[in-house]
């Protein structure tokens, strides 16, 4: 019933609504929709500097949520969501160097950038392949359990300073 009211928004009459409607993204900062996708490949048409703007926006949103999960003490939890924020913005960035519009569905924060050729130091690369590893803390739950155990605050706070010099870089080298 949502999906039926958000689709007459845009203008798709109830008529033509099926099961066949595959995903809806909704972008609250901007007010638009984000790529309506469904099997007669009709699509709300986005340009690729709001294609870019999805990724940062939900990048800055996320990490409104790592300050509130560090709070909470949550810490592979606030590790996993600042993993999202750094693979946002290098999906923005892939975004920004590649023809397609619509990055691939991969979370290895070092194979997105490497493929949108952003230049970043070894040791930040170096750091983002063991950073890799906070993408799966949250999802698995024998996964989660070891990883509590490495997530301490003092570790914690390590990992989320360089987290916010490689966010600040991806942000200023997206301008």
């Amino acid at each position: 019933m949502l999906l039926r009211s958000l689709f007459r928004v845009i203008g798709i009459s109830s008529a033509n609504f099926s099961k066949n409607y595959v995903f809806l993204l909704f972008c609250k900062k901007k007010k638009y929709f984000c790529n309506v996708i469904w099997s007669k490949s009709v699509q709300v048409m986005m340009t690729k500097q709001q294609h870019i703007d999805y990724w940062v926006d939900t990048a800055e949103n996320d990490w409104t949520t790592v300050v509130v999960l560090f709070a909470a003490k949550r810490y592979s939890h606030c590790l996993f969501w600042s993993h999202l924020v750094l693979e946002k913005l290098a999906k923005a960035h892939w975004v920004k160097n590649h023809e397609e519009d619509i990055p691939p569905k991969v979370h290895n924060i070092v194979w997105l950038l490497e493929d949108s050729v952003v230049e970043i130091s070894s040791e930040d690369m170096m750091f983002l392949e063991f950073f890799n590893r906070f993408q799966l803390s949250t999802r698995y739950p024998d996964y989660l359990r070891k990883i509590d155990k490495l997530c301490t605050e003092e570790f914690t706070i390590n990992q989320l300073d360089k987290v916010k010099e490689i966010r600040q870089c991806l942000l200023k080298k997206l301008q």
